[in-house]
């Protein structure tokens, strides 16, 4: 048995007044702590590129907060807050549920669930548009929304729902957190939560990265409320991780074929990263695997070289004549993990005892403390509105046993 990973190990001191409640007035006008070789180096976003290896390549998640949190008003006064997890009806693919029309169905959690019975629909009025709610399993969490006009479910939301913060930001979401709780790159609608790493870019900071012939890319995966579920087994290796749905493309896998050093512009670009190489891992395998990453997988699996699974991804996409490919993944990284795709990774400061601590210190070891009580000790701002830290992992990937052939592993079949 492999030994315990141990929550407590994983817990600072953060005080209430360092968490950021606001944005900075200007987005890459945040601090940045350099992580390099045991070495903090303190600097300003807007100087980003000067700290970025010339052959470098960033990934980052083009995810769009949806305005995912709903309330209704009973005919009694009482609140009823609906808060959308993930679509069941007509598609669990987020992209085809967000443009739904006349109808939805999602798995949700409920606030003041007790006042809400089953088959009984809550009403929200917004001018014309009229949408209504009505809970059709409880134990699921399961609401059916229904509308009257011809609109896609994305622009419902837009005029009925409101930003999610997160919870730590203890306020309600004013009118410049619909912009500003939102990467200037974002796209595809489907995150209850912002890839807050990527709140620090401006266009100017873009623009300078193309200016230095520093590569971009962009794939998806969107953030769900679980990202801020807390770890509350004193073994993190039996905290349960939440899953949630990926889309990458042909050009992505190109891209990690070019030998750049690998960027991951928040911890859910890094995740996929390595979504990516364990799917092309299961697929080396077994080419029917599907696209569905379990959190155990990176500790089940055998490790293959970088360049065998992503061209083990390239023809699935060959054979299945398709650019991108839609999958789920809870890939949970602990200490102990070896990464295998990213190099460096742009991420803010985390909650104590939290999954993305946990990922954190697998990236760059013990000296996660350093960073964080630096951070503390110069002012840096906390959680998801707060200051930035570009890190460079610490680990040595070599001695790694690859195979090189799935005729080695005919044990594994279809995880």
């Amino acid at each position: 048995m492999s030994n315990p990973v141990t929550i407590k190990d994983f817990i600072y001191e953060l005080p209430e007044h360092r968490i950021a409640l606001h944005p900075m007035t200007q987005r890459d006008q945040s601090k940045l702590l350099v992580y390099q070789n045991g070495k903090i180096t303190h600097a300003k976003f807007d100087k980003l590129i000067d700290y970025l290896p010339e052959d470098s390549i960033l990934f980052f998640n083009d995810t769009k907060v949806i305005p995912a949190r709903l309330l209704f008003q009973k005919v009694t006064g009482a609140v009823i807050e609906v808060f959308l997890l993930d679509p069941v009806a007509p598609s669990p693919l987020i992209a085809l549920a967000m443009t739904a029309k006349e109808k939805s169905k999602w798995h949700c959690t409920i606030g003041n669930l007790k006042r809400w019975n089953v088959d009984t629909s809550l009403i929200k009025n917004n001018k014309e548009l009229i949408l209504s709610a009505t809970l059709v399993d409880r134990e699921n969490g399961v609401v059916e929304f229904n509308w009257n006009l011809p609109l896609t479910f994305s622009e419902v939301l837009q005029q009925v729902g409101a930003i999610p913060l997160p919870p730590y930001i203890k306020r309600d979401a004013e009118k410049g957190d619909y912009d500003r709780y939102q990467t200037v790159y974002s796209k595809e609608d489907g995150a209850v939560a912002a890839p807050t790493a990527g709140l620090h870019f401006s266009n100017e900071v873009l623009i300078s990265l193309s200016k230095k012939n520093i590569g971009t890319d962009f794939f998806t995966l969107h953030v769900s409320a679980g990202t801020f579920q807390p770890v509350k087994v004193e073994d993190a290796k039996e905290h349960i991780m939440h899953a949630e749905q990926v889309v990458i493309t042909r050009k992505n896998l190109e891209n990690l074929l070019s030998n750049k050093s690998v960027v991951a512009v928040g911890t859910t670009s890094l995740r996929t990263l390595e979504s990516i190489y364990w799917y092309g891992v299961k697929l080396f395998y077994n080419p029917n695997a599907a696209f569905n990453i379990h959190q155990n997988d990176a500790s089940s699996l055998k490790a293959i070289r970088k360049e065998d699974a992503i061209q083990s991804i390239l023809k699935k996409m060959d054979a299945e004549k398709t650019e991108q490919l839609i999958g789920e993944t809870s890939i949970y990284i602990l200490p102990g993990y070896d990464f295998k795709i990213g190099n460096a990774l742009i991420t803010n400061f985390h909650q104590p005892g939290s999954t993305l601590i946990l990922l954190v210190a697998a990236f760059i070891g013990q000296d996660w403390r350093l960073i964080y009580n630096e951070a503390l000790n110069n002012s840096y701002r906390f959680l998801s509105y707060g200051d930035s830290s570009l890190l460079f992992c610490n680990e040595i990937r070599e001695g790694v046993e690859y195979r090189s052939s799935p005729s080695q592993a005919g044990e594994y079949q279809n995880q």
